[in-house]
């Protein structure tokens, strides 16, 4: 597996006030025979994020169409789950309506963040959402004691399967508090319900590995195969195979994309989102600083 980079397609920079920093997280959503809007979080001089999107023809990508002037989804009220920040992570496309997977952040006292699996839906293709409860739909219990976000949904043999990350623990490391979060997955049968069991699906696996994040999954004929982020001393793609969707075995080095020699995306490279368009899969992905530099495209070579 190889993917071909196709460059820098979207830069956040001082775009408002909503929109100083960041473009992270990306998903492709496809609403015209090659054109697809494309969902990210951007953050503010605060640094909490919100969620918007542009849009963009797939044959041009550099050459954005539109851009949302307008969070879509937008900070929660003070105290609730998302008042410091609305990460995107996945849409699922349910009928007449969209429904967003997003995570919600807030602020701590003795760890400096948590974050919780939240639910927006749209009934009008994706240009407003509405937020189907002011509590995330997965609030932290005992198979999740520490933080739920960054979700990937499929809907695959009549139910909704979810993959997921999970907080494991928080540590002290040189007085500074450190989180470690993997991949779990969750099933359903509404999108809104979820059952938790703690199947852990992706692990850590270097001795340094502390943080896997952000799942995509794809089903391809009768195997499922998943990109997602891991991180020791920066975030690098990762890859597994699984023929079940729970049981997956970790493939790493055959991600076939890594960080370049220099530029946007020279030191980390992370938050892939892989979708099929036309028989060819194309990957979005951030690269330096959690999303700072903005959002690429690569398409597998061959495809």
């Amino acid at each position: 597996m190889e993917w071909i980079k196709k460059g820098l397609i979207f830069s956040p920079h001082e775009k408002g006030d909503w929109l100083v920093t960041h473009a992270a997280v990306p998903f492709a959503d496809r609403i015209g025979e090659d054109t697809f809007r494309v969902y990210f979080c951007g953050r503010d001089r605060q640094q909490r994020a919100r969620v918007s999107y542009f849009e963009i023809d797939i044959n041009r990508p550099q050459e954005v169409l539109y851009l949302h002037p307008s969070p879509v989804i937008d900070l929660g009220p003070l105290g609730a789950y998302d008042d410091n920040g609305a990460i995107s992570s996945w849409i699922v496309n349910h009928g007449a309506e969209k429904y967003c997977y997003y995570s919600g952040m807030t602020l701590g006292v003795t760890v400096p963040f948590y974050f919780y699996l939240g639910l927006a839906i749209s009934a009008d293709g994706g240009r407003t959402f509405s937020k189907h409860s002011a509590s995330p739909i997965m609030e932290r219990n005992h198979v999740d004691p520490y933080l739920t976000g960054h979700a990937c949904v499929l809907q695959d043999d009549q139910k909704w399967k979810m993959w997921y990350v999970s907080g494991q623990r928080w540590t002290k490391e040189q007085d500074q508090p450190k989180h470690y979060y993997h991949i779990k997955y969750a099933e359903s049968a509404d999108g809104l319900n979820w059952n938790r069991r703690g199947v852990v699906c992706i692990d850590f696996k270097a001795a340094d590995e502390y943080a896997i994040g952000r799942p995509c999954v794809i089903k391809d004929n009768a195997s499922y195969r998943m990109w997602y982020s891991h991180r020791g001393e920066s975030y690098r793609i990762g890859y597994a195979e699984s023929s079940d969707g729970i049981n997956w075995k970790r493939k790493d080095d055959e991600a076939g994309i890594d960080v370049s020699d220099s530029g946007w995306d020279s030191e980390m490279i992370e938050y892939a989102h892989v979708f099929d368009h036309k028989g060819s899969l194309y990957m979005l992905y951030n690269g330096n600083s959690y999303g700072k530099t903005g959002i690429g495209l690569a398409i597998l070579a061959g495809k």
